[in-house]
Parts: structure tokens; sequence; C-alpha cells
């Protein structure tokens, strides 16, 4: 096999889901989070910054549609959208992120002007907003597979806040609890486009290296916030 013969599915199945070994489950900041040791401050901090990461995913996901020529993936790509944003005020998984902040003690002005958002965070999602808007929309659904990994770690989440920080409201968790079963749709609708348009070499390849630029992305938030902590 040469490097310019195509994968077999099963190979590039393989090759994107080796990934999982980069995902951000893996973090110091997630495995302190999970075994309870953030301080209430600490978690606030998290929500507030991964707030900024959730506004982006709309604009991200607007871009794919934009830059895709396929009627039938716009058409489900959009869904995504619809997904955060809601289709009325208060509703989606945005109105959910807000949700969790109180839960927390953040106000929504708090989190609203992002005042609490630190620069390497705003950095890292703006760098993933500009990839989806000027890499082949191919990438950019790609990128999206780190989802493949995620519906296992909210479920590790929701047990652990419930588990160490009980001072949560429960009612903040109700994004968790939705997006474990939404981010595995989202991931098997991704993973089939990807499999259905990247069928040379080149094209499995880009899609590769989009996956890995997606878990620096991911893994760039949390030192971020992680360094912030401890310079603070």
């Amino acid at each position: 096999m040469t490097t310019d013969t195509a994968l077999s599915a099963d190979d590039f199945v393989a090759a994107l889901k080796a990934h999982d070994q980069r995902y951000w489950h893996a973090h110091p900041f997630h495995q302190r989070l999970h075994a309870g040791e953030l301080d209430e401050e600490a978690l606030r901090d998290w929500v507030a910054n991964r707030w900024y990461y959730q506004k982006i995913l709309p604009q991200k996901d607007a871009a794919i549609i934009a830059n895709c020529p396929v009627g039938a993936v716009r058409r489900r790509w959009l869904d995504r959208i619809v997904y955060q944003d809601g289709r009325a005020e208060g509703e989606g998984g945005l109105a959910e992120w807000l949700a969790l902040a109180d839960a927390v003690g953040l106000t929504s002005e708090e989190v609203l002007t992002e005042r609490r958002v630190v620069p390497g965070v705003r950095f890292a999602a703006d760098a993933y907003v500009t990839f989806a808007r000027t890499r082949p929309w191919t990438e950019a659904v790609a990128a999206s597979l780190t989802e493949l990994f995620s519906p296992d770690l909210m479920a590790e989440r929701m047990s652990a806040i419930r588990q160490n920080y009980r001072w949560v409201r429960p009612e903040g968790l109700r994004y968790f609890e939705k997006r474990k079963d939404a981010a595995r749709d989202d991931a098997e609708s991704a993973l089939d486009i990807v499999l259905a348009n990247c069928t040379t070499r080149p094209l499995q390849d880009a899609a590769i290296a989009a996956l890995s630029f997606k878990c620096d992305v991911l893994w760039s938030l949390l030192d971020s916030i992680e360094h912030s902590r401890t310079a603070a």
C-alpha cells in the first residue's frame, strides 16, 4: 500500500477513532473536575469559559453549511444550529448552558459579558470557527468527530457533579443529560458524511488531520483555563 492508496473504510474509521487518546477527557483539569477537586470558583470559571466555546458552535456550523455544495448534507447539518440556538428564545443547548451557569452561582450578566473568558480560550475557540470558514467543508465536518468520544464523558461528568458538587442545583445538568444522546447521533451522522465524501487518500489524510486539530483546540481550552487558575 502506498501513501496514495485510499484506506479501507474500516482502517479509516480506526484512524479517526484512535484520536480517543487525545480527547480532552484525559486533560488534568477534567480529571480534577471529575474527582471533585475543584473549588466553587474554579467550577464557575470552567462554566463561564466553556460558554464561549458553546456560543461559537452555531457559527462554526453555519460556516460548514455555507461552504458545502451538497444540499443533503446542508439539510442534515442545519439541525445542529437549531439544537444549540433553539427554535425560540430560551430554548436549545445555549439556554441549557446558561441554566448550568445559574445552577453554579453565576449571573447571566457575568456569562454573557464574557468577562471571565481568558484570552487563550477565546483564541482557541475563534481558531475553530476560522478553520470551518477557511478549510474545505469535509475537513470541518471531520473536525466535529470529537463527538465520537463525548457520550461517555457526558455520563461521567453528570455522575461526578452529582456526587462531588452537591451544591450545584440538579436542574442545571439538563445540558449534559440531553447532550450524551444527541452527541452520539451527531457523531454517527458526521461519520457517515465523512466516509461518503472522503474516498481518496488525500481527503482521508486531511480529515484525520482536521480531527487532530480539533483535539488540539479542546486541549488548548483547558490549558488556558488551568493556567489562568494557577496564575491567579
